[in-house]
């Protein structure tokens, strides 16, 4: 039996359905799924993203099947409608789209009114006695057809539409120069000169006739959508989104419905609810006499969907209907496109609804609330970008008089939060002035898929046209990125590179400010503030607490942060750098540097003693801080060389300060240079080579927390020694460690309750695992340096070459940036290796992660399955690694 590679759906029957969004992609999972369930769907089928994958593996070529499964399945569709493809008399026109199994908004192709040309077109327009509506259908299908299947340059198409409307249009209506000509205020002579042009420009651009056979048309449309999933914007919009392991996109053939037949007619996008707010409403934009990629592109902007109910009440009844009925079905806030033709409604896609972060938390807990999901359901559709999202600023409102006087015009409000950056005018500038540290407002007439790269650069997007339904505001709301669209009083220049609103000029490089929330736009920078977190963030963190078994720690050096990471949720300190409190202020520095130039034994602990009250203070406060919470503490780690004094000016500093002499200090800070430092002296090395720093540490740490037991403060010090290579290096300063420890218990005659332990960090000691747990109570994973150690790259110097191994057009040899996502095959299996080996010998062994991978939800849920106690990250990615635990456990349990 031959194998399925095309589904059809049409007349209330889909040989799909809704759960096959991997082999139907969305889109078609979507048309099937409603189809099933009886709304106005209107007919067709989809080719599965197996033959998108097959077509790139196999040189772009199709299964014989395929040929014979379209052809058939077309047959079927030209007989449930009664219309054949191309018919010179009653053509059957049909649309081409894309669709991948996770959403990808407006980064694939989409082709209209296939099956037109010079012959259907009167066919077409005498069967429906609206000529000028058939020629709009031509000229957009010529349009789509050449730009998309053919890469003809769409501006060229543009070029000669706007020629036309600016001298003939304009002419004959009257319009003043400085009013826009839109679309529909062209009549069918000027379609049928703008048909004629396009098709002068397909043949200069491409030598050859634009095709007529409907058959030749179909498959260069499909070719075309196929061969959009490797298209740069696509590629682009994949590796922003982390999007990997799916084949390809789907397409689906569906017979053409029309919007732009005149005003009982028009085309709209939805939500079942409001998708900023999360408020149970319903929501959407809608344009009469138009195609859904008008509303999308934000080329018009549209009516609100309210008015609908008043231009056409019941098919505004009907989509209430709609509305209801999809939201229970999917359980879950959708998104719709829809088409009015002549008065009957269709729907052409449903899909879940991408959605601000604070709408995510409040839909997600109305949800429960509304008996549709189970608390775990909610718990799992939150992302980690939601969380990250409600924590994104907002204008500070004690500014009174600032936003006043700066205030420059109001928009639609799509995307909520605040921005403030330099203003540039396309994608490019956005990602290049981003590269190079500065931040920016991407400011666009209107935004189309080429530009998302520069919209995911920039901190805020700003558009003159399109509504909340566009395609700015779609994609901006994925990324929970402040947007303003539809500022209708707004001019964008790009010639002069300014935007213009009245007699306020902002010219490119300067500072604008954007309140997403209430779609205000302001000259400068305005002060932002951190905005009060929704009640629903708090109720499904804590069903999120109560589902995960991972434990979740923060990377935190200062008592600030240890609060802060508290605030987020906790549970203790896997990682504290002493290193960083020697930088603190100009003392510490002069201490440490003191110690670097020494010579004698005497000398070093001198300077060592001058630190020890600084460090003693510090530790006593992260103490206090973490009362009753392990603090797991990492003596010194990084070479002496970077707490040196590298410039002359320093040098000189340190030499009057040191009472010697300028030699000196510049011949220690040679001697102390190293080729690579990272595989220098550092860590437990320097502990080997200079004790005294190992002893002044342990005696800080034990002495705070000796003084905290002795103030009612519950402390549990964990001292972590790095860099172990071997189970004699980490048993000879262990003892060291203990020495020094139980000497300060006993002669404060306090109990204090400590563990030593070491960082795993080099692969040898995963290799060693098992010997180095005789002594070490607990491991923590340093992934940072394990990835660099095991990998052979420094993370510093891989940015040159490191994209093309996450590429999916090149090497592809990486699915992210192993420096960013854990490389579970190589460093993932060290970790565990340490695990398993450091367990089979002390069962009781606690084991944790504290480089960057411990913030990173992928990694998390990695750590989690090979069975580690807890994760370590900094403060704000803490709530993240959370929710990644829970998460962890809920697919766990659906294996």
């Amino acid at each position: 039996m031959n194998k399925k590679y095309v589904y059809f759906f049409g007349n209330k029957i889909a040989e799909g359905n809704g759960s096959m969004k991997q082999i139907l992609g969305g889109k078609g999972a979507g048309l099937a799924e409603m189809t099933r369930i009886g709304l106005p769907v209107p007919g067709g089928f989809t080719l599965t993203t197996e033959v998108c994958d097959i077509y790139y593996k196999n040189n772009k070529k199709y299964p014989e099947e395929v040929g014979e499964q379209v052809d058939r399945n077309l047959k079927n569709l030209e007989k449930i409608v009664g219309k054949t493809l191309g018919d010179p008399n009653d053509p059957l026109l049909v649309s081409v789209r894309s669709g991948a199994s996770i959403s990808m908004p407006g980064m694939m192709e989409t082709i209209l009114n296939l099956g037109l040309n010079d012959k259907s077109v009167h066919g077409l327009a005498n069967k429906t006695g609206n000529r000028r509506f058939a020629y709009d259908a031509y000229r957009r299908f010529i349009m789509m057809y050449g730009s998309t299947a053919k890469d003809i340059e769409r501006e060229k198409f543009d070029e000669i539409f706007d020629e036309i409307k600016n001298t003939k249009t304009r002419k004959r209506l009257g319009i003043a120069k400085d009013i826009k000509i839109n679309d529909t205020d062209t009549d069918t002579d000027e379609l049928v000169e703008t048909v004629e042009e396009f098709k002068k420009l397909y043949k200069k651009e491409l030598g050859t006739d634009f095709p007529q056979d409907p058959i030749v048309q179909l498959w260069g449309a499909i070719d075309a959508v196929f061969g959009s999933w490797m298209g740069d914007k696509a590629v682009k919009f994949r590796e922003v989104e982390k999007i990997t392991g799916i084949l390809g996109t789907a397409v689906s053939v569906v017979q053409m419905v029309f919007g732009n037949m005149g005003d009982t007619s028009g085309t709209g996008v939805c939500f079942t609810r409001d998708p900023s707010t999360g408020e149970n409403i319903f929501y959407g934009d809608y344009l009469v006499n138009a195609q859904g990629e008008d509303v999308v592109a934000g080329i018009r902007t549209p009516m609100k969907l309210e008015e609908l109910d008043k231009k056409n009440h019941e098919v505004y009844q009907q989509l209430i209907e709609v509305r209801k009925k999809l939201e229970y079905h999917y359980r879950d806030m959708q998104d719709l496109e829809f088409t009015v033709e002549e008065g009957k409604l269709y729907m052409l896609q449903c899909r879940s609804g991408k959605r601000s972060p604070k709408a995510a938390f409040d839909i997600a807990i109305d949800f429960v609330n509304e008996g549709l999901i189970s608390k775990e359901e909610a718990v799992s559709r939150i992302k980690p970008k939601d969380i990250e999202g409600v924590f994104y600023p907002v204008i500070d409102s004690s500014q009174k008089e600032q936003l006043k006087s700066s205030y420059i015009a109001s928009g639609i409000d799509a995307v909520p939060g605040a921005a403030v950056g330099k203003v540039v005018f396309n994608a490019k500038d956005a990602e290049e002035w981003t590269e190079r540290g500065e931040k920016v407002i991407l400011v666009r007439k209107e935004t189309s898929p080429e530009d998302v790269g520069g919209m995911h650069a920039a901190q805020g997007i700003l558009t003159a046209t399109g509504g909340k339904t566009s395609h700015a505001a779609v994609v901006a709301r994925g990324w929970g990125k402040c947007c303003i669209v539809g500022c209708g009083v707004l001019e964008v220049d790009y010639e002069k590179k300014e935007m213009r609103v009245k007699k306020t000029v902002v010219k490119e490089g300067e500072l604008i400010t954007l309140d997403g929330s209430h779609g205000f736009i302001y000259k400068g920078a305005l002060k932002l503030s951190m905005p009060e977190l929704p009640q629903s963030y708090f109720t499904l963190m804590k069903w999120v607490d109560e589902i995960r078994k991972l434990g979740v720690r923060t990377n935190a050096d200062t008592p600030y942060d240890a609060e802060i990471a508290k605030k987020h949720g906790a549970e203790g300190i896997g990682l504290c750098r002493t290193e960083h409190m020697f930088f603190d202020t100009e003392p510490r520095r002069l201490a440490i540097q003191e110690m670097i130039i020494a010579d004698t034994l005497e000398d070093r602990k001198k300077a060592l003693d001058k630190l020890l009250p600084f460090q003693i203070t510090d530790f006593k406060g992260i103490f206090t801080c973490m009362n009753n919470l392990p603090v797991t503490i990492r003596l010194i780690d990084p070479p002496l060389h970077e707490f040196a004094p590298h410039t002359e000016e320093q040098q000189k500093k340190v030499a009057i300060q040191l009472g010697v002499t300028l030699d000196v200090v510049k011949s220690r800070v040679d001697q102390l240079a190293e080729t690579n430092p990272m595989l220098g002296h550092r860590g437990c090395r320097l502990a080997v080579t200079y004790p005294e720093i190992l002893e002044m540490q342990v005696t800080a740490i034990i002495t705070a927390a000796c003084q905290c037991v002795k103030e009612g403060v519950i402390v549990h010090p964990e001292i972590m020694i790095p860099l172990i290579i071997d189970k004699k290096e980490f048993e000879l300063l262990e003892k060291q460690v203990r020495k020094v420890a139980e000497s300060i218990i006993s002669t404060m005659g306090v109990t204090v309750p400590y563990k030593v332990g070491t960082m795993i960090e080099i692969p040898r000691a995963a290799l060693l695992a098992d010997e180095i747990a005789e002594h070490a109570e607990f491991f923590s994973c340093g992934t940072n340096d394990l990835t660099q150690m095991t990998l052979g790259m420094s993370r510093d110097d891989s940015g040159r070459f490191l994209p093309d191994y996450v590429d999916e057009k090149k090497a592809a040899i990486f699915h992210d940036d192993p420096f960013q996502s854990v490389d579970q095959k190589g460093v993932g299996a060290l970790v565990k290796m340490a695990v398993d080996k450091g367990r089979s010998v002390r069962k009781d062994l606690k084991v944790g992660v504290c480089g960057e991978h411990g913030g990173e939800a992928v990694s998390v849920k990695f750590f989690a399955g090979i069975g580690l106690d807890y994760v370590s990250c900094s403060p704000l990615r803490v709530p993240i690694a959370r929710l990644a635990a829970a998460q962890y456990e809920l697919e766990k349990k659906k294996r």
